[in-house]
């Protein structure tokens, strides 16, 4: 969508156009989705997400600068509404101290390639206290500091919530790698891509934790 196009439907949204809130919503949809699915345990979930984002976008759009580009404001929001959607669910059950996972043990995982789609079910899998986590770490780049006030948790904790978010996500794709009986590669062969997305690439699986 070019810059004209876009401050057009933003001016129509300003005023409160049902058919311009409509058009903005369809047109970033798919961008919306794809960050509410990362921090979702499945797609209802994400769509909650979504939309309660959208509804955040239309209230405060008169709050938007448009020197900044839209699209990163709207995935802050987004963003800003997962982690709000979470927060009374993070009870953080999996609160042990970081000294319980000093002994830190990174082996290698095998050089193997998988569907995105494959990736992003396994990081829905994750409890949602080791998922909220590993997004904002591994994807958005925030630090341990950053995450633990975004959260209300203290430093460790989100260190440790990350290695375990780590750890379970090698142990799913060393299962999806397996070679099962037919002699083939256990993971999905059609639309294979490098695990790749934003900042997160398999290579981070293998890396120790940022102190």
């Amino acid at each position: 969508m070019g810059e004209t196009e876009l401050n057009s439907l933003i001016k129509l949204c300003l005023k409160e156009d049902r058919k311009g809130q409509k058009m903005l919503y369809k047109a970033f949809y798919g961008f919306a989705m794809g960050i509410s699915l990362r921090y979702a345990g499945n797609r209802y979930e994400a769509a909650e997400i979504m939309n309660q984002a959208f509804l955040k976008v239309f209230t405060n759009l008169h709050k938007f600068d448009h020197a900044k580009p839209f699209k990163a404001w709207l995935g802050r929001i987004t963003m800003n509404t997962a982690i709000d959607y979470y927060r009374s669910n993070l009870k953080m059950a999996y609160m042990d101290d970081l000294e319980k996972a000093e002994h830190i043990t990174d082996n290698e995982l095998p050089d193997k390639r998988i569907n995105y789609q494959e990736l992003l079910a396994m990081i829905q899998q994750l409890p949602q206290a080791y998922r909220t986590v590993f997004n904002l770490y591994a994807i958005e780049g925030y630090t341990h500091e950053e995450i633990g006030e975004m959260l209300g948790i203290n430093e460790g904790t989100s260190k440790s919530n990350l290695f375990k978010a780590r750890e379970k996500l090698k142990k799913m794709i060393l299962k999806a790698a397996e070679i099962p009986e037919n002699g083939t590669s256990g993971t999905s062969q059609s639309q294979i891509v490098a695990i790749s997305t934003g900042n997160l690439h398999l290579s981070f699986l293998n890396s120790g934790i940022r102190r």
